[in-house]
This record gives C-alpha cells, sequence and structure tokens, in this order.
C-alpha cells in the first residue's frame, strides 16, 4: 500500500481519540445510544483500543481511538498507530481528540503502519487509511515516510541480492528520482585513486569494493554524508561467532540512512549542495584478506594498525571521510552501525551522537523531541585519544581493554576530518513489532537531522 494519505472526501468516516481520562466528558455530549454502546462494549481509551460505532442498522459509522494516559504516552511513540493497526480497512478521518502538536507525528506514525518488506513474501500491513489532519504538512510527511521506507527497504534485504554492487544501484536510481549525479571507484581502481583502505577491507570479496559518491544542488551551504556500507560483515580474519552474523546484513545501515536523508532532502529542496559518499564492501574470508597485525596506509597518510579485522567499519570510513573534508564541505555527517558499544550504553531505541559542536548538538536535541527519533548525545572523550595511538602506527583500529568502546570508535574517525563534523552510531534494527514500526530495518537519526539541518546550516 502506498504510504501516503486518503483523499479528503465524503466516504472517510469519522476518528474519535479518546484520551483515558477525557472518556466521560466526551460520552456526555453524545445521544444516549452511542454512550450506552461505549459503556456496555468497556472501551476505556487505553492506547491501542478501538471501537466502532454502529448506526441503527449495525454498520459501523465511526470509531473511538484509546489515546491512553499522558504519563502512558510519554513513553510510547506513535500511540495512533497502535489504533491505526486494529481499524478495518477503509479511509479515516480525525474528528476530535488529537492534540494539534501531536498530529504530524501521528499522521506519520499512521503511514508507517502500511509499510511491510514483502519482497520475498507477501505481508499484511494495517490497510486503515487516514485522511491528513487538519493542519499539518501533507506532502513533507508523506516524504517523510517514503524515504523511511527507502531505508528500511534496504537494510530488509538480505546481503544476497544487496552486495555493493546493488547499494550503488539504489543510489543510482535515488540519483536519477531527483536528478542527481552518481559515478564509483570500483575494485582496483579504489587503489589508482587512493582509497587504500576501503580496497584492503573489501578486496576478498567476490563482489569488488567501492566507494559510492552522489551529488545534488548548486545553492547553499555544503552539506557531506557519509554512510558505512558494509553489505555483510563476517569479521574478516578474526571471524565472528555464527550468532552475531544473524544481523550482519544490516551492517549497511549508516549508507541506508543517508540514502533516506539524502531523498528527504532533495525531494523537500532543501538548498543545500549535498553530497553522500557511500564506502560500499563486503567483510569476507579468503587468501588475499587483510589481517591482524597488518599496518594500512589511510588516503589521508596516516597509518593504521589491524587489531581486529572486525573492527573495518571505521576503516572504510575513514578513507571516505578523508575524501569529504578535501571538498571544504560546512558540515560533514557519518553515520553507521558501528559498535555493539553503543548498544551497551544506550540501548537499541536511541541513537548515540558525537560532535564538537554544542550548537548542532542542541539543534538537533530540539529536533529529535518534535520527530520522535530520539537521539543522545555522547562525548568526544579527549583524553581517551592515547587510547587509539598503538606506536609502531598513528592509530590503532580496535584498542584493547574493552571501555568506551564506541568513544574511542568515533576518536578514529575524527582524526580524518577537519571540518564541522557529526557521527552517529545506529543500530538501524527494530527487535520487535510495534506502533508504526515493524520489526526489521528502521531510519535512526535522518528525521531528527533533517529538523536540525535549517539550524545547524543556517538555512
Amino acid at each position: 500500500m502506498p504510504l501516503e494519505f486518503a483523499p479528503a472526501d465524503a466516504s472517510a468516516r469519522p476518528l474519535h481519540v479518546i484520551d483515558q481520562a477525557g472518556l466521560d466528558s466526551w460520552l456526555e455530549g453524545q445521544p444516549d445510544r452511542v454512550a450506552a454502546w461505549v459503556r456496555a462494549s468497556g472501551f476505556t481509551g487505553a492506547i491501542g483500543h478501538v471501537l466502532l460505532i454502529p448506526d441503527e442498522a449495525g454498520a459501523p459509522v465511526a470509531a473511538l481511538a484509546g489515546y491512553g494516559k499522558p504519563e502512558t504516552r510519554a513513553r510510547k511513540r506513535f500511540v495512533l498507530a497502535a489504533a491505526a493497526e486494529k481499524l478495518p480497512e477503509g479511509a479515516w478521518r480525525i474528528a476530535s481528540g488529537l492534540p494539534p502538536e501531536a498530529a504530524a507525528t501521528e499522521a506519520l506514525g499512521w503511514l508507517m503502519t502500511g509499510y511491510a518488506f514483502d519482497r520475498y513474501k507477501a505481508q499484511s500491513p494495517a490497510k486503515a487509511r487516514l485522511v491528513a489532519p487538519e493542519g499539518v504538512d501533507a506532502a513533507r510527511i508523506e516524504v517523510l515516510a517514503a524515504s523511511e521506507a527507502l531505508t528500511r527497504d534496504l537494510v530488509n534485504t538480505p546481503a544476497q541480492d544487496m552486495g555493493p554492487d546493488a547499494l550503488q544501484a539504489a543510489a543510482e536510481a535515488l540519483a536519477a528520482e531527483f536528478g542527481a549525479s552518481c559515478s564509483a571507484v570500483v575494485g582496483d581502481d579504489l587503489l589508482t585513486h587512493n582509497f587504500p583502505m576501503i580496497h584492503a577491507v573489501g578486496r576478498a570479496a567476490t563482489r569488488a569494493p567501492r566507494l559510492i559518491e552522489m551529488c545534488w544542488g548548486e545553492l547553499g551551504p555544503k552539506l557531506t554524508l557519509v554512510g558505512k556500507g558494509v553489505c555483510f560483515d563476517t569479521g574478516g580474519l578474526d571471524l565472528k561467532p555464527a550468532s552475531s552474523m544473524l544481523l550482519m546484513k544490516k551492517d549497511m545501515g549508516g549508507a541506508a540512512n543517508v540514502l533516506g536523508l539524502a531523498r528527504m532532502i532533495m525531494a523537500l529542496g532543501l538548498k543545500v549542495q549535498l553530497r553522500v559518499l557511500i564506502p560500499a564492501v563486503e567483510n569476507a574470508v579468503a587468501g588475499n584478506a587483510f589481517r591482524p597485525g597488518d599496518i594500512l596506509t589511510s588516503r589521508k597518510g596516516l597509518t593504521v594498525e589491524i587489531n581486529n579485522t572486525d573492527a573495518e567499519g571505521r576503516l572504510v570510513l575513514a578513507d571516505a571521510l578523508a575524501l569529504a573534508d578535501e571538498g571544504a564541505p560546512d558540515m560533514v555527517i557519518s553515520m553507521a552501525t558501528l559498535t555493539g558499544a553503543a548498544r551497551v550504553a544506550v540501548g537499541p531505541d536511541l541513537a548515540p551522537f558525537y560532535t564538537d559542536d554544542d550548537a548542532a548538538a542542541q539543534a538537533l536535541a530540539e529536533a529529535a523531541a518534535g520527530a520522535a527519533d530520539p537521539v543522545w548525545r555522547m562525548p568526544f572523550h579527549t583524553p581517551y585519544e592515547e587510547l587509539i595511538e598503538p606506536g609502531i602506527a598513528d592509530l590503532d583500529n580496535a584498542p584493547g581493554g574493552g571501555m568506551a568502546g564506541s568513544i574511542t570508535a568515533a576518536l578514529f574517525l575524527r582524526r580524518f576530518v577537519a571540518a564541522r563534523y557529526m557521527h552517529f552510531d545506529i543500530f538501524s534494527w527494530q527487535q520487535a513489532n510495534a506502533p508504526g514500526r515493524t520489526k526489521g530495518g528502521f531510519g535512526q537519526g535522518p528525521r531528527a537531522l533533517l529538523g536540525a539541518l535549517p539550524r545547524m546550516l543556517n538555512l
């Protein structure tokens, strides 16, 4: 089902959004027949409760959707989507009860109940459609939904069908849709063009590594997005256990998220000079795989000692970040499913980010609160710099000690960027079905960033 609003016509049935504490007040204004039906049905207004209101002949002509209590809603995301998933097929319009300040977020959550990853098996997403609530920017919300669906589709696709070549094809298709340019440096050409660490990480795979570049826009500040595109991560010679490989198709989640954000920026026509860089590789095992103990020389000239081949994401990002920095950008943002340490620190639901720019961090935090896209600032803690300096090379890709793993990875990346910089260490995976969020690939950070970019870049 397209993630679009229903037309505002007479066929849309009214939906009353009922705050749990306000149910009695709402009933006082209803005909006796309706009030008696609601009371007899046991409807309480709890989140996810739905009650159809029949006419005298028994046909449903309206519905109630429970909206819970404020303290309960504060723990949830996309509250109205819990009701949307239970309503029968057809168009619905909000007749009362939805707070105006929540309308845009709840409308987006409703649209996302129509998402399903059905490439390999038919699925059954919610079929109830919503007329855009009054006062919301319906076109913008539809862009957000379509862009989130792109991110989810890319992450959900298994590595057999989402290798570096397929990720390049996805970027090319997006570029064609919005009139952007797209190119790639592939295979041994990476060495010719001085991307040695991207080549080293990806050379053992049968599908060639590459650096994908997409450019759009000729006016405004220069914004460069860099996304980790490790399409599958075996861990390399430091092989992951089987259980740790089960979700490794999502190790290109950073690339999927920056493509989703790029789609939002282009579809909404933001006045920026957008550049997207995606180092796309598979970290595979073969006779020519890079080894623990190797010392690689990066595009920037910094040498890196390899103490664990499973810390490969920062290597490919480093070459891409060095390229990004050469373009004198006004802002560089990287997104990556980089460390398990980030999950230990903040869990799967928060997107931790790093920046030295306090104003940008504040803008992002405020935008996230209104976008149902939670983020959490983490520190570029400079005293930990010595942890990533091994002595026989400039940098260590996997410092020992087992502590501050997300911070040291972020510090590693910062060494390759002189411009204003923000880094996201995301999970990009929804572990269980939730309203508006099906289990599987998931966007983390793009909506918050979209809301913050006008302040971050003075647009």
